[in-house]
């Protein structure tokens, strides 16, 4: 039995928690391994995603069964409509729960549960999308479900929307056990569980992982952890979140989170090795005129990158006594549309600095120019507050009011990056691994 109680207390009895470990892929042979090595690291319920049922129909939830026998199997339908017609299929491939939608109307549950009763499975209903969480909640309990999912979708997720936060709008209104997915990592499942929830699902903190049973186990350990206590503490803020994730991931994961774009054109690196992220403080100056970007030092701070627009390639703008000024305060780092000089004296300092060119010729301070205006950098605008990240591949800029957003997207591609490598280094080639041949137009 499992319940939702606080602490899922049954009875006196303290119930273990659930995870279940979501496949949302697109390779059935792929799938089928990390299932196999999830269930080593301590996954209960295996889940067939909606990718994965839809890339390879019901095979999908056949050849889980067939490959881990003993797990219950979770079918993600995501059924809106032909309710029992969904759940005999699933159930008949091997399913042990089929998720609906909780937008389905009120015919389609029922009509769900009739076959779910009749092939021996259960119903699990997922809130994603669901205008009136609550509300819906207690009406799918009225009418039978087996669980509730409470879901943020990849997409909510990405604008700093937590799984977690909903969760505690639910809890309490239902007995049925309820489930929290979308974004889970193991401090969230850890959370989750201490909040109440009855199970955990997991999809690319597990699934995307170069060490997929390790990352089970990790998971596993903080969700058994929080049975006993759980100290919620601070949440960090959404910038520090933000930050902390541009300096995890690289500037090719960025751009591909961009739909391949951002990337500012023959910006490279003077210091290879170093890396920066930082908002940023914008200078737009002249050919022979330093001033402004000298006095750009002024404003900056250890969160920002100063972005300088030259207006020549063979008048610096940029030398050793200015980033020596950098260097004291603690600027993150400069970038510069433009020439730099005293590279011997820029590169023993260690100091990151990004440029189009190099040459030792200075011009003088006249002081021609602006500070935190929008400009024109590698040829991709840039305004003050914009976020800019440099590494050796070279320079992205993010618009500031995306930067939550591009962030979690970037992890996501890092996620699923790693988790292609490690295959690789198991013997397979790059298009086999992604099935090139398969997706190619015909």
């Amino acid at each position: 039995m499992v319940c939702s109680l606080p602490n899922r207390l049954c009875g006196g009895d303290l119930i273990k928690p659930i995870l279940q470990v979501a496949l949302d892929l697109l390779e059935l042979d792929r799938a089928v391994q990390i299932a196999l090595e999830a269930a080593d690291g301590g996954a209960d319920w295996i889940e067939a995603g909606t990718p994965l049922i839809k890339s390879e129909g019901m095979d999908a939830v056949r050849e889980l069964k067939k490959a881990l026998p003993a797990k219950k199997i979770v079918a993600d339908m995501k059924t809106v409509d032909t309710g029992a017609m969904e759940v005999e299929m699933a159930a008949k491939a091997g399913a042990n729960i089929v998720a609906i939608l909780a937008s389905s109307d009120d015919s389609t549950i029922k009509d769900a549960l009739r076959a779910a009763r009749k092939y021996g499975v259960e119903i699990m209903v997922d809130l994603l999308g669901s205008p009136d969480p609550v509300a819906r909640s207690k009406e799918l309990e009225s009418l039978g479900v087996d669980y509730i999912c409470v879901h943020v979708g990849i997409d909510q997720q990405m604008m700093g929307q937590r799984a977690i936060d909903f969760l505690d709008r639910i809890l309490g209104h239902v007995k049925i056990p309820v489930a929290v997915a979308g974004g889970i990592d193991a401090a969230s499942a850890a959370e989750g569980i201490a909040s109440g929830a009855s199970i955990v699902i997991v999809g690319g903190s597990v699934t995307r992982s170069p060490d997929v049973t390790g990352s089970g186990k990790k998971i596993r350990e903080a969700m058994d952890r929080a049975m006993e206590s759980f100290d919620r503490g601070e949440r960090r803020s959404m910038d520090e979140e933000m930050i902390e994730i541009f300096r995890e991931v690289s500037t090719p994961n960025i751009s591909d989170a961009m739909h391949r774009k951002g990337s500012m054109r023959d910006i490279l690196p003077i210091n290879p090795g170093q890396k920066i992220v930082g908002k940023a403080i914008t200078v737009q100056t002249f050919e022979g005129d330093w001033a402004k970007s000298v006095e750009a030092i002024d404003l900056a701070g250890p969160e920002n990158v100063i972005v300088i627009y030259n207006g020549s390639r063979y008048v610096s703008c940029w030398g050793g006594l200015a980033t020596q000024s950098c260097k004291m305060k603690g600027v993150a780092g400069v970038v510069i549309d433009g020439a730099v000089r005293d590279l011997d004296e820029i590169r023993e300092m260690g100091y990151p600095i990004f440029a189009s060119s190099i040459t030792p010729n200075a011009g003088e301070p006249k002081g021609m120019g602006e500070i935190n205006a929008e400009i024109t950098c590698g040829g991709r605008s840039v305004r003050p507050g914009d976020i800019i990240v440099g590494d050796d591949s070279g320079v992205v800029v993010i618009p500031r009011e995306r930067g939550y957003e591009i962030a979690r997207r970037a992890k996501e591609v890092e996620k699923t990056e790693s988790r292609l490598r490690e295959e690789i280094k198991r013997g397979r080639t790059l298009s086999q691994v992604a099935n090139l041949k398969k997706w190619e137009k015909k």
